[in-house]
């Protein structure tokens, strides 16, 4: 749905392209003071520049200081590419995490050429703004700049947090949930399905795949985001070959839409 209303938004955007404080001195009084300097007060030119940019400064944050800021300001992370999920009009939608958390960046400023050279791994430095949509926390208006380093974080197994609360201390990582079952989802017609295209059976071939899996008694919905991985990839044709009953092995990364919704990446079934 987000990404719908993204793409919504940037065509309007092409359609629509298509269409100092003082007075005057007293002479006198200016003739008087000209050669007055108070060596006390006075900055130069490139002091005040210096200490303006200071003031706006925003230092590089610990992910324990990012997770403590308030929504709506500005932040400054160092953090490392796990998965692209798209680029579209010199914008990038990334996912990203170091040792102590991760960052969903969206709509990040990113030309087509730099877009090319966020491969895994590959360390940035991100400023921008802290958001929160439908419950999932991300940073927006974003830039970024590449810096020496690289990261790829291993799957952390978050299958016994799931209903829980703590789970969402773990949004956006990428994550681990082993030994579910496939549950039955309904399609359109109301007949049971091992998945669905879009939340509700209504899209086709190369939309988000949806499917229901359960363990410990509750059932929990997992997306395959097709702007992340399409109809080309293991993991979406994996989906659309699961049979109901199936006990599956997953990997992904903790994004959030009005609870959990994990973006899955890969499937295995045992």
């Amino acid at each position: 749905m987000k990404k719908l209303l993204a793409l919504g938004l940037s065509l309007s955007l092409v359609l629509s392209l298509a269409g100092c404080a003082g007075g005057n001195a007293d002479a006198g009084n200016e003739a008087n003071t000209e050669n007055v300097v108070n060596t006390e007060t006075v900055v130069s030119t490139e002091e005040a520049a210096d200490t303006e940019v200071v003031a706006d400064d925003v230092a590089v944050m610990t992910y324990a200081e990012y997770a403590a800021a308030e929504l709506d300001s500005k932040v400054v992370v160092e953090t490392y590419v796990q998965a692209k999920q798209s680029w579209w009009e010199d914008k990038a939608t990334v996912y990203t995490q170091d040792e102590n958390g991760a960052y969903f960046l969206y709509d990040m400023a990113c030309s087509a050429e730099d877009y090319e050279k966020l491969t895994q791994g590959t360390k940035i430095r991100v400023t921008g703004y802290k958001a929160e949509w439908a419950g999932e926390v991300e940073i927006i208006d974003a830039t970024f700049e590449i810096l020496e380093g690289n990261y790829v974080a291993s799957a952390t197994d978050v299958t016994e947090l799931l209903g829980t609360d703590e789970l969402i201390n773990l949004q956006n990582r990428y994550v681990a949930f082993n030994g579910l079952t496939v549950e039955a989802s309904k399609d359109a017609d109301g007949n049971d399905v091992a998945f669905l295209y879009n939340w509700d059976g209504s899209g086709e071939d190369g939309n988000d795949l949806y499917f229901n899996a359960s363990i410990n008694g509750q059932t929990y919905t997992f997306t395959v985001e097709s702007y992340l991985c399409d109809n080309t990839t293991e993991v979406y044709n994996t989906v659309k070959n699961l049979q109901i009953g199936d006990v599956i092995d997953m990997e992904g990364f903790l994004y959030w839409y009005e609870g959990v919704n994990p973006h899955i990446t890969t499937v295995t079934v045992k």
